[in-house]
């Protein structure tokens, strides 16, 4: 059984990433998914890490990074939101940043290493909130969110790019 999230929570732009995050709980979600993706993180060959599928497509490397990243931005947006700051919350270009994010020059050990310590402050943030908290809607991108959207959008991100890697990369 997943969780329902209500219209408006979320822009649907973000339905590629709740509807593959179908967990009960937020937290749940974030935990397996932190198992699951240092474990397949794991098995990509270190030779890949630099591989892309096409010209001008981030490598593998760079995906990684990009997930990191986005944890980040968005576990920013859930403690804004949770604390009820009303302040709309300017979107990120993510085609800006992988090129700044030196992704190429990390191992794969600095990179899981990186993704875990992000994922459990993640998972630390998500546990400090109430039920109340989750529930709250903030803007971000121009777009309402609530608390709890920001931690199942995170958890089907995640799974996202993972299936990318395997259908387009290995």
């Amino acid at each position: 059984m997943s969780i329902q999230l209500e219209q408006g929570e979320y822009n649907t732009y973000y339905s590629t990433y709740t509807s593959k995050a179908e967990y009960v709980n937020v937290v749940e979600g974030l935990q397996i998914g932190k198992k699951e993706f240092v474990d397949f993180v794991n098995t990509i060959p270190k030779e890949k890490m630099e591989y892309r599928y096409a010209e001008e497509k981030w490598t593998i490397a760079e995906v990684l990074q990009h997930v990191i990243d986005t944890e980040r931005i968005f576990a920013y947006r859930a403690l804004r939101f949770a604390r009820n700051d009303k302040t709309a919350i300017l979107g990120f270009e993510q085609n800006d940043y992988v090129p700044n994010s030196n992704a190429n020059n990390r191992s794969v050990e600095e990179l899981v290493n990186d993704f875990k310590i992000t994922r459990d402050n993640s998972i630390s943030l998500f546990n400090s909130f109430t039920e109340e908290m989750l529930t709250r809607i903030g803007e971000a991108s121009g777009s309402p969110m609530s608390t709890r959207a920001v931690g199942y959008i995170l958890a089907g991100h995640q799974i996202h790019h993972v299936n990318i890697i395997k259908e387009r990369y290995l």
